[in-house]
């Protein structure tokens, strides 16, 4: 998982800091933010406890948000292509911002809440922590007669793996039942705790959001349970990819389409029908037509790893793709890569090569998740 540039005399902290060097966290400047990327077991330990039992991130980086006014889900229907006059009370769903193109602007995470006393719609916001700033500040500027009330004193925390509900239903029993992509308010010893069933890793789990001066106890908590261990951000980037989930700004940018990236699912049928969002004419061609090139996973032979930006060639050396993202899969033992490719080679199974250090690596074209997700649905 690739850092920035930023000096550490300039990065942000999240509440959390002091507990990731107490417990001896490797940390990295990550988002404008000083982040743990891993913890003294190391990487591939982190990733393969979070599979078996559950792991704690810290994901206070990102940007939280209320939106609230009048006609809330129509506003953000302007903005992006998913469903939201749809979403029920205590619903999450995944949409991206887009352009006039139809071209990825964030990523991020939609939670319908109880109308507010007056009546006016209100929605919990999650995006990411690179692009924070920017996506608060289209969303405010395209939507004025709306009120957004950015979360600044709130730590998000996620508990992620098959033993997660097991940790968190001895602090908050009604979350053993929650389904995947719900959300509730919990009252407990911490605070307000803000709790989605929801996560980056394939796993079932949660997402916490927790006031910051409570953040730590809370953490603290979590991790006295056997089950839980610190996870940083390099098992976190292992978890996603082996999951197929796209990371913003290496599998979808400016530059990529819902469609090309395999986001299809994530816009509604009326919504595709219907359109009224940033570039809907551009994606509704794709639609129809189909995208020239599609995101794929993909399979090199040998331990060699294509890492972003390693090209993909045909079996006549004829350029077809690039690899988006790419590493190591500790629940695999071995590489695994995604990348997009023509439509013409994107078939499961074709063979293509990627080139590693000027050499040409054997790879297949295969669906994605690499690994098969494990999202806890229950009942509604």
């Amino acid at each position: 998982m690739s850092g920035d540039h930023t000096s550490s005399a300039t990065l942000a902290t999240t509440a959390l800091n002091a507990l990731h060097r107490d417990l001896g966290a490797r940390m990295v400047p990550f988002a404008g933010y000083d982040m743990p990327v891993q913890y003294p077991k190391g990487i591939i330990a982190e990733h393969l406890h979070t599979r078996t039992h559950a792991g704690l991130f810290d994901v206070a980086h990102m940007g939280q948000a209320f939106l609230s006014g009048p006609d809330v889900a129509d506003g953000l229907e302007r903005l992006m292509a998913g469903d939201l006059k749809a979403l029920a009370i205590g619903r999450t769903r995944y949409s991206q911002l887009l352009d006039a193109q139809g071209h990825i602007l964030d990523d991020l995470m939609l939670t319908r809440l109880e109308p507010l006393p007056n009546g006016d719609e209100h929605f919990f916001i999650v995006v990411n922590a690179a692009m924070k700033e920017q996506d608060f500040a289209l969303i405010a500027n395209a939507l004025p007669h709306l009120r957004l009330d950015v979360l600044t004193q709130r730590a998000l925390l996620a508990l992620q793996g098959p033993q997660a509900v097991d940790v968190l239903a001895r602090l908050l029993p009604p979350c053993a039942t929650m389904p995947f992509m719900s959300w509730r308010l919990f009252n407990s010893p911490y605070g307000d705790l803000f709790v989605t069933r929801s996560g980056y890793t394939g796993e079932d789990g949660f997402e916490i959001s927790v006031e910051n001066d409570r953040a730590e106890d809370f953490a603290r908590a979590l991790l006295r349970e056997p089950e839980v261990a610190p996870i940083g951000l390099g098992a976190r980037d292992s978890l996603r990819l082996e999951a197929g989930l796209c990371l913003y700004g290496h599998d979808i940018d400016r530059t990529t389409n819902p469609i090309e990236a395999g986001l299809t699912w994530s816009i509604s049928k009326r919504r595709r029908f219907e359109g009224g969002f940033p570039g809907a004419t551009s994606i509704q061609h794709d639609l129809t037509h189909g995208p020239k090139r599609l995101r794929m996973g993909l399979l090199p032979e040998g331990r060699a790893v294509a890492r972003e930006g390693s090209v993909i060639v045909s079996e006549d050396g004829q350029e077809i793709g690039i690899v988006t993202s790419g590493g190591f899969a500790p629940s695999l033992n071995r590489p695994i890569a995604m990348g997009y490719v023509q439509k013409d080679f994107a078939a499961v199974g074709t063979q293509v090569y990627v080139l590693v250090r000027q050499q040409k690596i054997k790879a297949s074209i295969t669906a994605l998740p690499f690994v098969p997700t494990r999202f806890y649905r229950g009942s509604k």
